[in-house]
């Protein structure tokens, strides 16, 4: 069970390595997540908090190298998820900043999409409980991990883009 750990520790911590430099390409980029952090009901506290989240998603995504890792990502997540649903609750209509520049608003996708990268943390949790340590690992099966990881990172990036083709126009 080594490799569903590894596999776990590697998607989270790509989506978090991701997420943050799409916040932090630019100055506009970084402008765009505190007015979104605004616009969620945060107006006064926009850019400190936004800089608190980024520095999580910063240390959360180092923090995975190790499998300690995983309950701070599902902290984290758990924080982010909160946000959303708050949000989406008051009937903010706030673009997605998650991942950068997006046009989509924060809605049930978003929540849905943290809750499984929540359930990615806990199968990783419960793999590292039940499954021994990684320095057991094969390299072709930790490739096959972090392959796998690699097109779950993807899919999770691009999930807006994905849910856009298949509504109905």
């Amino acid at each position: 069970m080594p490799y569903v750990t590894i596999a776990c520790q590697a998607l989270l911590a790509g989506v978090f390595v991701v997420a943050v430099a799409g916040k932090v390409r630019g100055r506009a980029a970084f402008g765009e997540y505190v007015a979104s952090i605004a616009a969620l009901g945060f107006v006064p506290w926009a850019r400190p908090v936004a800089g608190a989240l980024v520095a999580a998603e910063i240390l959360v995504a180092v923090s995975l190298a190790t499998p300690a890792g995983l309950g701070a990502a599902l902290l984290l997540l758990a924080v982010l998820t909160t946000g959303i649903v708050l949000g989406v609750r008051r009937g903010r209509r706030v673009p997605c900043r998650c991942f950068g520049a997006a046009a989509a608003p924060l809605g049930p996708t978003h929540v849905v999409r943290n809750l499984v990268l929540a359930g990615v943390a806990c199968a990783g949790l419960a793999a590292r409980v039940l499954g021994g340590s990684a320095a057991a690992a094969d390299p072709a099966g930790v490739a096959v991990a972090l392959a796998a990881a690699a097109a779950g990172v993807l899919v999770v990036v691009r999930l807006d883009d994905l849910v856009s083709l298949f509504k109905a126009s």
